[in-house]
This record gives C-alpha cells, structure tokens and sequence, in this order.
C-alpha cells in the first residue's frame, strides 16, 4: 500500500468491512495520500445520501396518473419507460426535498444539568469546577474541560463543526476524513479520523496535540498536517505553527517556537533535527523566505532520507506540489 493507491478498498473501509489488520494499513495510507482521502470522501457521502434517502409512498395522485397514462399507451415499451421516469423523478424531488427540510441534529450532551442536547446555535460552557461530554452525533465525543465556552455551527451527517472561543477539549472522532471541524480564531482543526486535545485562549492563541490519526490544521489556505505524537502551536490571525514531534529535543522546540515568531533561528533548528524531525523540516519548505534557506532545509532532508524515485531536488525547491506530496508520503512512513 505504500507506493499505491487503495480505491479498490475505499467502499469497505467507509462500511467497516475490512479486516483489522487491512483496516490499519488503510488508516496509514489515507493519512499520507491526498488523493485517496478525496476519494473516500467521494465513497462516504454516496453510502451516506444513499442511507439517508427515506422510504416514502408516493400520493394515490401520482399513481393514479400513472396508470391512467399506462391505460391510453398501447406501446408497453414505450409506457415501461415513461414510468421509469415518473419513478426517477419522484426519488429525485424526494431527495432534494430532503437534503433541503431536514432539520440538524442534536446532540446530547452530558455534565450540565441544565443542558441535555444542543444544536445548531447554540453554546455551550462549563463552570470553574464543571466539566461537560458532547456526543457528536454517530461520530464520537468531545470531552470539555472546565472554563470551556463553545457552539455548534453545524450539525449535519456529512458536516459536524463547532466553534471554540476559548478553554480546552478532547475529541475522539471514529469517522471518515473531514467530516468533524472545530474553528478557533488561529483557524480550523480539520478531523482526519483521530483523537487530540485543542486548547485556545480568550485571545485564540493556543495549541493542537494529536495521539491518534492525523488533524489537518488550516488557516487561510495555509495548512499543518499533525500526525500523533505531534503537536502545533496557534495564533490568532496568523498561519497554523509548524508540526513537531512532543519527543524532540527540547533545543529543537525552542528554536521552532523562534522561527514561528519571527523567522529566525533556522541554523539552530537545522543543527539540533534528528531524522524524525523530517516532520517539521517537509513544513519549512514551504514557510522559510528565501531560496538559500529553502536550500539549506532540502539539505539537512537528504542527509536523513534520499529523495523518493521521480522526484529531483529541482522539483523539490521549486515547490512542484505533486513531488512535495510525494516525498511527504514517504517520509511519512518514518514519522
């Protein structure tokens, strides 16, 4: 699964059919390949809408008319077909009326006496001593911790977002990629199909750590991708911090908390990296300022990991997207 892509998988992994052990390659696989992710979100919403489709009888009108029609068509074939229409259009006018009148979910809630379920709209916040455990509909839970002030922005089967303003939660989320999203005001903690903490002061600066999966972190159009262990910091109105591993050195993390400030210490990152930290050094390609420095990260890369088969370090300082991704897709099996 390492160098190809699982779309002859992607329908069993949406149902929970696979075997555990061809369940966690799966997991492993989606966690680094783009392409795959979009085509399980392709998968999810088909099984999804299909799921969610009601059974309804038409009105007495309807088939009424249609057999009226039947009676004055002698040409069967051309009546078969004329129903299968009539048929066609009822499923599609019952989809859409559908999709458009359903009401959002609600979701209990559990920890607050005064408060059993919430949905669209509303907040929910918890005391100086109080803790509180939201149900995220069929998905998993948010656990929050006291000081915690939040509200669902959307509550749909294929969308569940809640906004945190401040204070700290836990989610577990047991789901297909990019179904679970939680804004702060550094930007939006994208679910990869994991479990994290999120903290987020009044100011909306704070942090993101990961233990399971993989969280993408966006701001903008500018993105983190976070894969367990790993953490990154946040600020508020700027681009997410750069991801890196909770074990590394403690020189390591001091001088990314530099570099994300205010771009400097970049000699002393690269000297203390260990090969893990190729995490971190991926990011920086995209985010130091000059093409020396760029130069100077590429390097301190291969000297821990040779580029993959098909992609040169031209490709690599140019930015090429698809040679981007694919060095991360194989660093990734070392993060």
């Amino acid at each position: 699964m390492e160098n190809t892509h699982i779309s002859e998988l992607l329908a069993a992994y949406a149902e929970g059919e696979l075997a555990a052990p061809e369940h966690a390659l799966a997991d492993a696989h989606l966690a680094v390949c783009a392409e795959c992710r979009a085509g399980l979100e392709d998968v999810s919403i088909g099984l999804r809408a299909v799921a969610e489709l009601p059974l309804t009888t038409a009105p007495d009108a309807v088939w009424n008319a249609i057999g009226r029609e039947l009676d004055r068509r002698a040409d069967r074939r051309r009546a078969a077909r004329w129903l299968a229409a009539a048929a066609a259009l009822l499923i599609v006018a019952t989809a859409v009326w559908y999709v458009r009148r359903t009401p959002g979910e609600r979701w209990e809630v559990e920890g607050i006496a005064s408060l059993h379920s919430v949905g669209v709209g509303d907040w929910i916040e918890t005391g100086p001593m109080a803790e509180a455990k939201i149900k995220v509909g069929s998905i998993g839970t948010v656990d929050m911790t006291p000081h915690t002030r939040l509200r669902v922005i959307t509550a749909k089967p294929l969308e569940h977002r809640l906004s945190l303003v401040s204070g700290r939660i836990h989610a577990r989320i047991t789901a297909p990629p990019r179904l679970f999203f939680v804004d702060t005001a550094a930007g939006a903690a994208v679910d990869l199909g994991c479990e994290y903490d999120l903290v987020c002061d009044r100011e909306g600066n704070g942090y993101l750590r990961v233990m399971q999966g993989w969280v993408s972190y966006e701001w903008q159009g500018k993105e983190s991708l976070v894969p367990a262990g790993a953490s990154c910091r946040t600020r508020a109105g700027h681009a997410p911090g750069t991801p890196f591993f909770d074990d590394a050195p403690a020189g390591f993390s001091e001088a990314l908390a530099r570099f994300d400030g205010d771009g400097s210490a970049l000699p002393a990152l690269l000297a203390t990296a260990r090969q893990r930290d190729t995490l971190t050094l991926w990011h920086l390609l995209t985010r130091v300022t000059t093409e020396a420095d760029r130069l100077r990260v590429f390097e301190r890369m291969v000297s821990f990991a040779p580029l993959p088969p098909g992609v040169s370090r031209d490709h690599v300082l140019s930015l090429d997207r698809a040679a981007l991704r694919q060095w991360r897709e194989e660093l990734a099996w070392t993060w």
